[in-house]
């Protein structure tokens, strides 16, 4: 009886295994990754791309379960993040998402779009989110000088305010380190390049995966 209770054990272990291995896939923390042209990979080939980059990132520091879904669109504004946030959020796969980053603003800047309209549009992509219990990482744009000081102090308050109001984690600039490198851009000065994205990657990694972590304790 003995040893037919080790030979059955043996053969139950890769049924456990496979229950084990269904239930951790099951268990992914699925990340939308809402923005602009930045997200989207404007002048990269996809696997290039922000989305797959920082999901490559954190599966190999610290979370193997992290799925980021490119929800990315070139020339997206604020408005437009508002007007397609549910689209983007139910289309995630899944059980739907587990958290957002939010990566909006660029074009409302070189649109000289007045802060209070992009404030409003960020501020209801947060209420969203909120709605759905959704963590978020609100990652920054800054303004030019060239819109004046006024300008630029209205619309670079509104991203460090809105994560305060909504207790969301703040990335102050979402191409902090890259501006001043040319190297790691596309000859267009805006885009960063395949390098570029790895550079961002790596300095972005570690708040997504604080990130990460908050969706884990929902």
């Amino acid at each position: 009886m003995r040893y037919g209770l080790a030979a059955m054990i043996r053969k139950a272990i890769p049924a456990f295994a496979a229950v084990f291995l269904a239930s951790a896939a099951s268990a992914e923390i699925r990340i939308v990754a809402l923005g602009d042209s930045l997200i989207h990979g404007y002048g990269l080939p996809a696997e290039q791309s922000f989305a797959p980059r920082l999901e490559a990132w954190l599966r190999e520091n610290g979370a193997p379960d992290a799925v980021v879904v490119n929800a990315g669109v070139s020339g997206d504004t604020t408005a437009g993040g508002k007007a397609r946030l549910g689209w983007a959020l139910d289309g995630a796969g899944g059980d739907g998402p587990d958290a957002l980053i939010v990566e909006l603003g660029g074009n409302d800047l070189l649109r000289a779009i007045d802060p209070a309209a992009s404030r409003a549009n960020l501020a209801a992509i947060m209420e969203e989110a909120k709605a759905r219990n959704l963590p978020v990482l609100l990652t920054g744009m800054l303004a030019p000088l060239n819109y004046g000081a006024d300008y630029k102090e209205e619309f670079d308050a509104i991203y460090p305010e809105l994560a305060a109001e909504y207790g969301a984690i703040h990335d102050e600039f979402f191409l902090e380190g890259l501006v001043g490198k040319p190297e790691l851009f596309q000859p267009d000065g805006i885009h960063p390049n395949a390098e570029g994205v790895e550079a961002l990657v790596a300095r972005f990694g570690p708040i997504a995966l604080e990130l990460v972590e908050r969706a884990r304790a929902e």
